[in-house]
């Protein structure tokens, strides 16, 4: 890392505010659907959209509160729900389902 580079956890907050702002604002943020949950490596929750990427979904006071991530039906309940595809955003190729 470089010394001009903010530490890991500001990028995530500055990405997750950036979300939060683009879908206020209604920019043409590319939406896609909620198939499911899993853990990253760090015990984060992460959704995984229609599109084959992930987004995190922390629950994560002040900031972000999204108390309905830290349980199984609170999880269930967002199946289906939209969320902003940052990485369909910056052009990367969605990734195909395996079969």
């Amino acid at each position: 890392m470089s010394a001009h580079s903010p530490p890991r956890d500001r990028l995530a907050r500055q990405r997750r505010h950036l979300l939060d702002l683009s879908l206020e604002s209604g920019s043409n943020a590319i939406l896609r659907r909620i198939v499911s949950f899993d853990l990253d490596e760090e015990s984060h929750w992460r959704a995984k959209l229609d599109c084959g990427h992930h987004q995190h979904v922390r629950h994560d006071p002040p900031l972000i509160s999204r108390p309905w991530v830290l349980t199984e039906q609170g999880r269930a309940s967002h199946l289906g729900m939209t969320l902003n595809c940052l990485r369909c955003d910056a052009g990367e190729p969605v990734i195909e389902a395996a079969p």
